[in-house]
């Protein structure tokens, strides 16, 4: 069977992606426990959009950092690709150091994260806060959802698994705001995973049987929502997210993006429709990915996921890199 020119294409980008997120991981790698995340976070920018660059394609940041008076590099709106105008119409969400605090720390999931997709197929979401809901493959449509309780939701998913709802791990944020849902999960003998920084990686916890995460709970950052949605839409699973507004301005922000609904419930495919395609790389070792290692003689290691939706294919790709 002849392929079509433009699944030959995608086939292409789909490898182009895990070149772009190990070059974000790489540079950012360099400042990996240097106290220093503004600058670990500008190396990981720079080198992802240099990487960008070098693409045949029409691509269009959709989610990034800030708007373009807030960020000068890979903001909302900037085109990136050496194609615009030929080359195929792509929408792109990055986050080219997700989890900025922990790189400067050398704490664990560092990521170099991106997800792209046809033109119009992932939601422009404002830079607010998300609620999030996620759990893994293999249960029922709405299992979870923001009308339950916390106690429900985790008796849900207890029920579907076979085990009380004492042996239910749930992944959550550890910010303050999270006290309350931390207190009624530790009041139901819940195992509760606290991460300090990057909930995309703690979403996709809930996919990985390894990780022992069966539901991520709180709320983060409505960006990585987007990413997290791009990959469970990839490997499977459930997510639900509700945009959550401080103040007037986030309101109008999120207005000024084309969104109607304020209350709005957002399921996988409302987040992240079409072919999809999500990758990142490790910065510091983590639970999804290890981080960029340094070896004898020049030699960096990396490792990539990378996933698509269209095929369910998720490829582990162990790179060594000879920097001359």
């Amino acid at each position: 069977m002849t392929q079509k020119p433009s699944e030959v294409r995608e086939r292409v980008l789909v490898l182009e992606m895990v070149r772009v997120t190990e070059a974000a991981a790489i540079a950012a790698a360099k400042l990996i426990g240097r106290g220093d995340e503004k600058a670990a976070d500008a190396a990981a920018v720079e080198a992802m959009r240099n990487a960008f660059n070098t693409l045949y394609m029409d691509g269009t940041i959709v989610i990034g950092e800030g708007e373009r008076d807030e960020a000068p590099m890979l903001y909302i709106g900037e085109k990136v690709g050496n194609a615009p105008g030929k080359g195929p119409k792509i929408d792109i969400a990055v986050d080219p150091l997700e989890g900025t605090t922990i790189t400067a720390k050398a704490g664990p999931n560092a990521l170099a994260v991106l997800a792209i997709a046809e033109e119009g197929c992932l939601l422009n979401a404002p830079d607010v806060y998300m609620d999030k809901l996620a759990v893994g493959p293999g249960y029922s449509p709405g299992i979870v959802n923001f009308d339950n309780s916390v106690r429900e939701n985790v008796e849900a998913v207890a029920r579907e698994k076979g085990c009380a709802p004492a042996d239910i791990i749930v992944c959550v944020l550890d910010r303050p705001r999270h006290e309350a849902i931390i207190a009624e999960l530790r009041a139901i003998g819940c195992g509760v995973a606290l991460i300090p920084d990057g909930d995309v990686a703690g979403v996709i916890a809930t996919t990985n049987p390894e990780t022992n995460v069966d539901i991520y709970m709180g709320s983060g950052g409505a960006p990585e929502g987007v990413l997290a949605a791009a990959a469970l839409r990839c490997v499977g699973g459930q997510f639900k997210g509700r945009l959550l507004f401080r103040n007037d301005d986030e309101r109008l922000r999120a207005k000024k993006w084309g969104i109607e609904d304020l209350d709005r419930v957002y399921d996988l495919e409302d987040l992240a429709k079409g072919d999809v395609i999500f990758a990142a790389t490790g910065v510091t070792d983590g639970s999804l990915l290890r981080g960029v290692k340094h070896r004898r003689g020049g030699i960096l290691t990396t490792e990539t996921v990378v996933m698509r939706a269209s095929s369910g294919t998720v490829r582990w790709v162990k790179g060594e890199h000879r920097l001359g």
